[in-house]
């Protein structure tokens, strides 16, 4: 899906800033993820001046199992250290929201490093480059991991915004082998991107984040149930009132930058989409009572005094499949979703 922007967008949304996952067993990541002539030449066969009108691979299969490698070892370094200046340059959109809070967390609370840090491996590495004109140009690689789930997927997004920049992780997920689709080719091989207002889709990729906010607040039948959907929303039902404490929930899309949706063809006519979400859970205690405790972590990410409320802001990306419109399938299916909290307020 192409992405067109003017800027860069900043690291992290602006408004407030808890840092966990959909599946807490997946480690940091999943808490519950040349020049131009050289690199088109290479790509495509041939030399092109004008690489921004030209239809190209993003890049070759050999430089994205380098980025992958490149961005592991940069995670690990700072994984191991709870130093966010070790992967700064590997990671951005919601990924380095939710990976830099958590390493601020880990080193307000453990500055000498992480003592429980095992490295994080990849294997059985598959990538899927779609071919595109214009910046920024992206990719996704598809790989097993030596954490979570056995036989699970963990899928990237490497975005940048020019050949000069290096590669960057955007967006994780993870998934059971079974739940990635397959994708569409053209014929020289390479992934088939969508576009951002495909009308053809039961909702176009750029209304995706907004629909799920909807979703989340008002309920209906735009997306499949599921744990992510129906069940989230019962959860959310069940905690917004209990004895002397009430909740607030607040859901926006995030659609610039380097938070844009992208999303890949299936070979059923529809589309694989990440996209990302920006939230606020705020806690108010009734008179008389008191916020409970948060965690050393969550502290460590607050600004304000907890008197008698406390408002945690998380970023979250999802994945979902987005059926073709009037294929009788016409609820979008959240496969998976990785969020965690990136600060907090007291008041």
């Amino acid at each position: 899906m192409s992405r067109d922007r003017t800027g860069r967008s900043p690291r992290r949304p602006r408004s407030l800033g808890r840092l966990g996952l959909a599946d807490g067993r997946l480690g940091r990541l999943a808490l519950a993820a040349t020049t131009v002539t050289a690199l088109l030449a290479s790509a495509s066969g041939c030399v092109v001046v004008h690489g921004e009108r030209e239809v190209v691979p993003a890049t070759t299969r050999a430089e994205a199992a380098r980025a992958l490698r490149e961005f592991t070892d940069a995670y690990n370094k700072a994984d191991a250290t709870y130093d966010r200046s070790k992967d700064a340059d590997r990671v951005t959109g919601p990924l380095a929201d939710i990976d830099g809070a958590k390493l601020k967390a880990g080193h307000a609370a453990k500055p000498a490093g992480n003592p429980t840090h095992s490295a994080l491996e990849f294997d059985d590495a598959e990538f899927s480059i779609p071919a595109k004109a214009g910046w920024p140009r992206w990719f996704v690689a598809n790989a097993t991991a030596n954490k979570g789930l056995s036989g699970s997927r963990w899928l990237l997004v490497f975005t940048r915004d020019n050949a000069r920049e290096k590669w960057q992780a955007s967006y994780l997920t993870v998934l059971g082998a079974g739940d990635v689709p397959e994708f569409a080719k053209d014929g020289s091989g390479w992934a088939r991107p969508v576009a951002a207002d495909d009308a053809a889709l039961a909702i176009e990729p750029r209304k995706l984040g907004r629909s799920y906010a909807t979703y989340l607040k008002d309920g209906g039948d735009t997306f499949a149930a599921g744990v992510h959907t129906s069940q989230w929303r019962a959860q959310r039902e069940k905690f917004a009132s209990r004895p002397g404490l009430a909740r607030q929930y607040i859901d926006q899309p995030l659609t610039s930058g380097d938070y844009a949706p992208v999303g890949l063809r299936t070979a059923d006519g529809g589309a694989l989409v990440f996209f990302a979400t920006h939230r606020f859970e705020k806690e108010t205690a009734a008179a008389g009572t008191e916020i409970p405790s948060p965690s050393a972590e969550v502290q460590a990410l607050t600004t304000g005094e907890i008197n008698q409320s406390l408002t945690l802001e998380f970023v979250s990306n999802q994945v979902v499949l987005d059926p073709p419109k009037g294929s009788g399938r016409g609820q979008v299916s959240v496969l998976g979703r990785v969020e965690g909290l990136t600060g907090a307020k007291g008041e």
